[in-house]
């Protein structure tokens, strides 16, 4: 006989199931999947407001806006996920599949890259 791998209480039904009700799938994969320290917490945070503010911004795809736009906003230059440098020399910063380059003026390109 399996048990729930939550609760521990005994699964009735299909041979492959691993927990007992939704209820106990979900709280499984919510602890499984929850951040473990408040560090991780916090930048994860940082990275999804980024985001967000990249996204509302940045609604055809590829748009300009100012440094000041963006702080006002609270986007914090930090955090990104990642970096693409072109082989026209250009640097762009990337939130997941938003992204903005730095120029001239405190101005930034936005982008969104087609995933």
């Amino acid at each position: 006989m399996k048990t729930c791998l939550e609760c521990g209480d005994p699964i009735v039904g299909r041979e492959d199931k691993k927990f007992c009700s939704d209820g106990c799938r979900n709280a499984y994969n919510n602890k499984i999947n929850k951040d473990s320290t408040n560090y991780m917490r916090n930048i994860n945070n940082k990275l999804r407001k980024n985001y967000r503010i990249l996204s509302e911004l940045n609604l055809e795809g590829k748009s300009k806006t100012t440094r000041a736009k963006l702080m006002s906003k609270g986007f914090d230059f930090e955090f990104f996920t990642n970096v693409l440098h072109t082989k026209s020399g250009n640097t762009y910063y990337f939130l997941y599949d938003q992204g903005y380059m730095v120029l001239d003026n405190d101005y930034y390109m936005l982008v969104k890259k087609d995933i």
